[in-house]
């Protein structure tokens, strides 16, 4: 499959000029920039314009013309994201509503303290996970986002130079690959660790599962890790639903098998996806080929 590189899309310039328009004149004005944003990356970013279309076309075989509207209106959803997080993200969470299907679920797994692993992907809102865990009492034990050091430098020291602090600690993920001590350290301290696991990268170990209807490449890390320190599990979803509202869901493995193995936690984590993906078509954020739609013969 074409890898993900691990860039965000967004520039310095892009995030400043959203920033001053949230700052004073309003979310709203915001998003009204969006329409023609989103029209400009519908006609001049050819190729993720050429994978999304292939992703509503092929994968969830919508017909053509739904399909043309379909990625627009992802540009428009995504860019909508991305203001959201930056408003919430420098005082402005009061302005959105935040909703929760299954918050008892985490607050259990929080309350054992004795470590967990919830399981995420880039669909919808990932990166807001911050601000809902704000909402969880977490004495005596801590919740760890992994995150990626990838993105632009630029863009997150201007990002953070305006962001709130929260009680969400994150992992860095590193190449000498550090951060797997990391990892093991805080789930031994009966902490929470947060996978956003759909990604692959070139070079490291996978799985392979199908993914509506086509075989798809996943870390394996993640799940090795699951299966191997039989920790609470929990599957995690962050939806923009209409207007300024975020919906969380939180779902149990629904394991058949007396063993657990990397395989079948990868199942479930596909059949959780895929149904959230059917209820928020327009919230599948992967810009990449990845299920090598565009490879000749595929």
């Amino acid at each position: 499959m074409t890898q993900w590189r691990g860039k965000a899309k967004g520039t310095p310039l892009g995030y400043k000029i959203f920033i001053f328009f949230i700052r004073n004149l309003g979310i709203n004005a915001a998003y009204f920039v969006l329409i023609f944003v989103s029209a400009y990356y519908l006609v001049f970013s050819f190729s993720t314009t050429k994978t999304s279309y292939y992703f509503y076309r092929k994968r969830l075989k919508q017909p053509f013309f739904r399909t043309i509207i379909n990625v627009y209106k992802n540009y428009f959803v995504f860019g909508q994201t991305l203001i959201d997080r930056t408003a919430i993200s420098f005082g402005l969470k009061d302005k959105f509503i935040f909703t929760y299907d299954g918050k008892e679920k985490l607050q259990k797994i929080i309350d054992q303290k004795n470590g967990g692993i919830i399981f995420s992907a880039h669909i919808g809102s990932f990166n807001i996970a911050r601000y809902f865990f704000d909402e969880f009492d977490m004495v005596g034990t801590g919740v760890n986002l992994m995150v990626t050091d990838q993105e632009s430098e630029q863009i997150k020291q201007y990002v953070g130079a305006v962001s709130s602090e929260t009680t969400l600690k994150f992992i860095v993920i590193k190449e000498d690959m550090s951060h797997i001590f990391q990892m093991n350290d805080v789930l031994t301290n009966g902490e929470v660790i947060i996978f956003a696991a759909d990604r692959y990268v070139e070079g490291i170990q996978f799985i392979e599962h199908e993914l509506f209807d086509k075989a798809v490449k996943f870390p394996s890390g993640p799940y090795k890790l699951a299966a191997r320190k039989k920790k609470p599990m929990l599957f995690m979803y962050i939806m923009k639903g209409s207007g300024k509202k975020y919906h969380l869901y939180a779902r149990e493995p629904q394991f058949q098998h007396s063993s657990i193995k990397p395989s079948h936690i990868l199942g479930e984590y596909v059949r959780n996806m895929e149904i959230m993906v059917r209820k928020y078509p327009l919230q599948w954020f992967n810009y990449y080929d990845y299920w090598d739609d565009l490879k000749p013969n595929s």
